[in-house]
C-alpha cells in the first residue's frame, strides 16, 4: 500500500462556513498548493466524519472538521525507448556513452521520456538499481546541453565502486570550454565552495556558508583575440554547474549559456557582424566532456576514453578563427 499524509483541519467557526472546501483546505495547509487539494478532493481522499467529500465546490459548515489523505508520491518508472546513443564501449558491468548535447541525462520534471535512462533501458538488458528508479545505473551526470563522455553501471557492485572513485575524486575528467574574453592568467585553479544561489535558486553559486569543495583546474589552450578563449578544463572535484560558476566567476562566462549570463558579449566593431552574430546566438552552453578516466571496477584495470570536440562546437571554434 502506498504510504500517505495524514492532515486534520482544525473545527469549522463562523469565520469560515460557507467556504469551499478545496479553499478551506488551501488556508489551512499552504504547504500543499490548491490544484494538488483538489485533486485529491476529487479523488475522494477527503472526509467528514469518515463521510467522502468529492466535490470541491462543497461549503463547508460551521462545526464539521475534515481529514486530508495524501498518498507519497510515487516516481513513475521510465520506460525503454529506441533513441540512437553513442556507444564507446560496453561490457557486463559498465556502459560508456558519448552523450549528444540536448538529452537530458534521467528522468526530472519537465523531462519524463526521452533520456539517457531511457534509452539505455531499450538497449542493456540490467541497469543498476542504486539509483532507484528514476536513475537506474547513473553514477554521475552532465548538464542537458552539455555533450560528452558518461560511465554507467550496469550492476550494483560497479555502481558502488565507481561511487567511491568519484568520492575520492580519483576519477580523471577533461573538459573543454569556450568563454568570453581571455582570464589574466593562462593557467591556473579555481576554488571556491559551490552550492545553490541564494538569490536564484536555479543557479549554483560560490558560498561562504553550506557549499561544497569544488576545485577546477585549467589552461588556455587558444585565444581569439581577446574576445574569446578555448579553455581546458580538469575537475578535481565534481559539482553541480562547476565550471559554468568557476568560470563565469572569473568573469569569463561560456558562450551559449543562458544561465549564467554576463554583459560580456562580442562587441568590438573590428570583427565581422556575422562573426559576432554567430558566437552572441550560440544555441547551448559551450561546453564539452571530452575525456573520461577510471579503474575498471572488475578487472581493476585503468580504462580511459576520449571524444573529439562536436561539429557544433567544432564550427564555432572555427568561426572564431576567423577573427
Amino acid at each position: 500500500m502506498t504510504d500517505c499524509n495524514i492532515y486534520n483541519t482544525p473545527i469549522v467557526n463562523k469565520d469560515f462556513r460557507g467556504l469551499r472546501i478545496d479553499k478551506f483546505l488551501a488556508k489551512c495547509f499552504p504547504e500543499i498548493s490548491r490544484s494538488q487539494i483538489q485533486k485529491n478532493i476529487e479523488q475522494g481522499n477527503v472526509t467528514c466524519d469518515d463521510i467522502t467529500v468529492g466535490d470541491n465546490s462543497y461549503k463547508i459548515k460551521e462545526g464539521e472538521s475534515f481529514v486530508l489523505v495524501v498518498p507519497e508520491a510515487v516516481d513513475a518508472e521510465p520506460k525503454p525507448q529506441n533513441i540512437e546513443l553513442p556507444i564507446l564501449y560496453e561490457d557486463d558491468d559498465i556502459v560508456v556513452v558519448n552523450k549528444p548535447s540536448g538529452m537530458v541525462v534521467h528522468p526530472a520534471p519537465g523531462a519524463w521520456d526521452n533520456t539517457m535512462v531511457n534509452a539505455l533501458l531499450f538497449h542493456c538488458n540490467n541497469l543498476s538499481g542504486i539509483g532507484g528508479v528514476k536513475r537506474p545505473g547513473i553514477v554521475h551526470r552532465i548538464d542537458k546541453e552539455t555533450s560528452g563522455v558518461l560511465v554507467v553501471a550496469k550492476n550494483d557492485n560497479a555502481h558502488k565502486f565507481l561511487c567511491e572513485q568519484f568520492a575520492e575524486h580519483s576519477i580523471e575528467r577533461t573538459y573543454y570550454a569556450v568563454c568570453y574574453g581571455v582570464p589574466n592568467s593562462m593557467k591556473g585553479v579555481i576554488e571556491g565552495d559551490i552550492g545553490r544561489s541564494p538569490y536564484d535558486r536555479k543557479k549554483m553559486a560560490i558560498v561562504s556558508k553550506g557549499g561544497k569543495k569544488a576545485v577546477t583546474h585549467y589552461q588556455v589552450t587558444e585565444v581569439f583575440k581577446n574576445e574569446a578563449c578555448l579553455i581546458k578544463c580538469n575537475l578535481e572535484t565534481g559539482r553541480t554547474h562547476q565550471i559554468r560558476v568557476h568560470l563565469s566567476s572569473l568573469g569569463h562566462n561560456l558562450l551559449g549559456d543562458k544561465l549564467y549570463v554576463k554583459s560580456k558579449k562580442m562587441t568590438a566593431k573590428t570583427i565581422a557582424e556575422e562573426i559576432r552574430n554567430f558566437a552572441n546566438n550560440f544555441p547551448r552552453q559551450a561546453l564539452h566532456a571530452q575525456s573520461l578516466g577510471f579503474i575498471h571496477p572488475k578487472t581493476k584495470e585503468k580504462m580511459f576514453f576520449e571524444t573529439k570536440i562536436p561539429e557544433d562546437m567544432q564550427e564555432l571554434l572555427n568561426v572564431l578563427r576567423k577573427i
